[in-house]
């Protein structure tokens, strides 16, 4: 393998990286807000589940990264350099602001915006575009509805139980429900680094299929799962205490909402934002007490940085592209 090739793949193991200490706060917010778990606890936790998801749930995703997005004839090694090159520039902009965005949506728009930047919006591919682009909108109101009918549900079958009592169960029952949307987490999220390093490979004609090798799902899962040994401490204020006031059975209903929502376009495919998920989740478990305890204005924020992702990174992106063409004309 030459070196161009090599570099790209260490570069896209790098934002799997940032990915991980980026998307950390997904997997161990609320378990840390909770105090079910220790900050450094927590992050081991979710790092053993994000490792081991993609050997037991499959490479759907991935597949769909390195095929159903960018038109397979104009990528290049180039190209997927300068899509990593703007998804992790917006990545670590965003992180600085502690502001909890999708490294999902990044990494496709980063990816995106170096076709177009090439060919325009021919280079795209229809594919799967439409479908991801609803569940921007729709895959956080799955997690909010079905965090809210959870903790509905919890609220009226504990209704007699006294609330310690209950408190003790659900630190237990909350163990279970990080690990279940750490796997989901780690399912979807390192699946889009698969995809991409699938592609390069493709593209450099080291393979002909869209199979995902075994070494790279073993590079990325070790990466991402690095990444969130490493933790996002301000990402993870902003999702675990600003957003609302979390406890264990609020929690446990939480991620377990959450789990579901990424798990059914998993399946699919799709690559969600497990961000988007876990913060629509968190708003709706808050807001079965009342109404005021999500901070609402937090959660416009988030919304605003969900909005501005795929076109911020795409056009960073393109710019990166660029760049790349002025050393390398026949990129």
């Amino acid at each position: 393998m030459t070196l161009l090739p090599l570099t790209v793949i260490a570069l896209a193991l790098v934002f799997d990286y940032i990915n991980g200490f980026h998307d950390s706060a997904n997997s161990i917010a609320t378990i840390v807000a909770t105090r079910v778990l220790k900050p450094f606890q927590a992050v081991i936790w979710a790092a053993f589940f994000n490792l081991t998801a993609a050997f037991l749930l499959g490479t759907n995703v991935a597949s769909s990264i390195s095929k159903d997005y960018v038109d397979a004839r104009i990528v290049t090694p180039q190209l997927v350099l300068a899509g990593l090159v703007g998804a992790i520039i917006w990545n670590l902009i965003t992180w600085w602001l502690g502001l909890p965005t999708s490294s999902s949506h990044a990494l496709i728009g980063g990816y995106a915006g170096a076709a177009i930047a090439k060919a325009g919006f021919h280079g795209l591919v229809r594919g799967k575009w439409p479908t991801t682009l609803i569940f921007i909108v729709l895959s956080p109101l799955i997690g909010m509805v079905l965090a809210y009918l959870l903790m509905a549900v919890v609220h009226w079958t504990f209704r007699r139980v006294p609330p310690a009592r209950s408190e003790r169960y659900f630190r237990h029952m909350q163990l279970v429900s990080s690990a279940l949307f750490s796997c989901a987490h780690g399912t979807n999220d390192a699946q889009k680094t698969m995809g991409i390093i699938t592609a390069l490979l493709i593209s450099a004609g080291y393979q002909t299929d869209n199979h995902v090798r075994p070494w790279v799902i073993a590079c990325a899962s070790a990466a991402i799962s690095l990444g969130t040994l490493s933790g996002g401490w301000r990402i993870v204020k902003t999702m675990g205490s600003r957003l609302t006031r979390l406890k264990p059975r609020s929690g446990f209903c939480a991620e377990t909402g959450a789990a579901i929502s990424i798990l059914f376009p998993t399946f699919l495919g799709l690559p969600v934002s497990t961000t988007h998920v876990i913060a629509g989740s968190i708003a709706g478990v808050g807001s079965v007490t009342r109404r005021k305890a999500v901070r609402w204005g937090v959660a416009g924020e988030i919304v605003w940085a969900w909005v501005l992702t795929i076109p911020c990174s795409a056009f960073v992106a393109s710019i990166c592209y660029l760049v790349v063409r002025m050393f390398a004309p026949n990129a």
